[in-house]
């Protein structure tokens, strides 16, 4: 999809959140994914010249250390050049991302 194209947008016209929900897959996902419906999780929003409270405070981090580690491995795998510049099909790049995340946990 074209870069500018909205992450939630992207998911929903892919049928992803709806795959999600049909397997029953709770899915952790940033604040720009609320109100994505099926089993999207996202950290609770403050609302306008409020306070968060406490709870949600300790929830939106309890949230933000389970995506630590996925969002970390995504960045490290985007640094590696066959990524950016891969030529083949996107069928084929499901294999190399996967051995590529495999090397970066056990390196």
């Amino acid at each position: 999809m074209p870069g500018g194209t909205h992450d939630l947008k992207a998911a929903r016209q892919h049928d992803i959140i709806d795959a999600c929900a049909e397997l029953d897959l709770d899915v952790l996902a940033d604040k720009g994914y609320q109100g994505a419906g099926g089993t999207v999780i996202t950290p609770v929003k403050r609302r306008p010249h409020t306070e968060l409270p406490d709870k949600h405070k300790k929830s939106n981090k309890v949230h933000a250390a389970l995506r630590a580690p996925v969002e970390r491995a995504i960045s490290r795998i985007k640094g590696w050049r066959i990524l950016r510049h891969a030529r083949i099909s996107p069928n084929k790049l499901t294999s190399v991302a996967a051995a590529i995340l495999t090397l970066t946990i056990y390196t």
